[in-house]
C-alpha cells in the first residue's frame, strides 16, 4: 500500500528535537518540520538577495544605474496623487 506522504529519515536527535518542539508548541510534529522548513527557505532566498544587492553595490556601473533608477522612481511621488 502506497502512503499519501512521502517518508524521510531524520537521527534519533533530530527526531527527539521535533517531538519536543510539538508537544511545547502543541502542534504536529508535521506542523512544526513545515514551519521550519519554510523558514529555512525564506532565509536562503533573502540571503541570496542581500549577496545580490551586494554584488550590485560593489559594481561601480551597476550601483550607478541603481541610483539613477531609484532617483526616476523618486519622481513617481510628485505625480500629484495623494500620498495615502
Amino acid at each position: 500500500m502506497k502512503s499519501d506522504s512521502p517518508n524521510v529519515r531524520i537521527s534519533a536527535t533530530s527526531h527527539e528535537l521535533l517531538r519536543r518542539l510539538a508537544e511545547e508548541e502543541g502542534e504536529s510534529m508535521h506542523a512544526i518540520l513545515d514551519k521550519a522548513i519554510e523558514r529555512y527557505r525564506r532565509e536562503r532566498f533573502l540571503r541570496s538577495a542581500n549577496e545580490d544587492y551586494q554584488a550590485v553595490k560593489h559594481g561601480p556601473q551597476a550601483w550607478q544605474q541603481e541610483l539613477e533608477e531609484r532617483a526616476a522612481w523618486e519622481q513617481s511621488l510628485a505625480d500629484g496623487l495623494d500620498p495615502k
